[in-house]
């Protein structure tokens, strides 16, 4: 069980895989491994809650899944639609985020994802971000969009003088991993600290490349539908166990941590 007084991650983002393979496995068609898979959605959004994640990113449908069959697109979108309930978000008090390139999905969806995130603006316990016709490398090729869309906006504007003009655009200096973090779909939030993925799959799919940079990864075998509270306890107690240096030595942390609890103690 996890001890809910020990560092537990601030944002946990999960690769959930497995529901086509679950559903194969019972002789039940994919949607169905699907269905279940929203099942599993609720549960651990509640566990997190309680236990007292900040965010919780869930990888929902990349840009490559639009090469799947028309039918289990379909069937997927229907289930975005009737899973976007109240009772998930306000019950437990979270706060809805949608990030990816949502002009490709129907008017309905579209418009759906927007009430949710509008009626649960002022939740705050949690917030659950869900990543939806997302891909990282379509992020950052957006965010080099916008930045150079951003310049060449401001070059447009009036100018009184050559100070003026070279203030209006862009330095090498200028773009540092905070510029660049600001123009990306999560700028509104801290990078991931734990990605879980399911399934048995040990890769990351084209999933926050830039911003799992220093998160812990795990992985398991279990399929999304099955995943219980116990496997996310699991996963969690794994990343207490890491110690996480951020490309300093053991002896670093270990001294910062010996000051800082020497501070409080103070």
């Amino acid at each position: 069980m996890t001890d809910p007084h020990a560092n537990i991650p601030q944002h946990i983002a999960i690769i959930m895989d497995g529901n086509g393979r679950w559903a194969r496995q019972r002789g039940l068609d994919r949607s169905q491994g699907h269905a279940a898979g929203v099942d599993t959605v609720r549960r651990i959004t509640s566990e997190c809650v309680r236990l007292g994640v900040k965010y919780l990113t869930l990888y929902t449908f990349s840009t490559e899944n639009w090469n799947r069959p028309e039918a289990e697109i379909s069937a997927l979108m229907g289930l975005v639609l009737t899973s976007l309930e109240d009772e998930i978000f306000m019950k437990n008090n979270v706060r809805f985020r949608v990030i990816g390139d949502t002009r490709r999905l129907p008017d309905n969806v579209r418009q759906k994802l927007r009430e949710t995130e509008e009626h649960t603006a002022a939740n705050d316990a949690m917030t659950m971000v869900v990543a939806l016709s997302y891909s990282s490398r379509w992020e950052i090729t957006q965010a080099v969009r916008d930045i150079v869309q951003e310049v060449h906006d401001r070059q447009k504007g009036p100018r009184q003088s050559l100070a003026e003009e070279r203030r209006d655009g862009i330095c090498p200096d200028d773009i540092t991993e905070d510029y660049i973090s600001r123009h990306l779909q999560t700028a509104f939030m801290p990078d991931p600290d734990l990605l879980i993925r399911t399934g048995g799959e040990q890769r990351i799919s084209n999933y926050l490349l830039w911003q799992i940079a220093y998160a812990e990864l795990y992985f398991c075998d279990t399929y999304w539908p099955d995943f219980s509270d116990a496997d996310l306890h699991k996963a969690i107690a794994d990343y207490q166990s890491r110690q996480r240096r951020y490309g300093k030595t053991g002896e670093q942390i270990m001294e910062a941590q010996h000051n800082e609890d020497k501070h409080n103690q103070q």
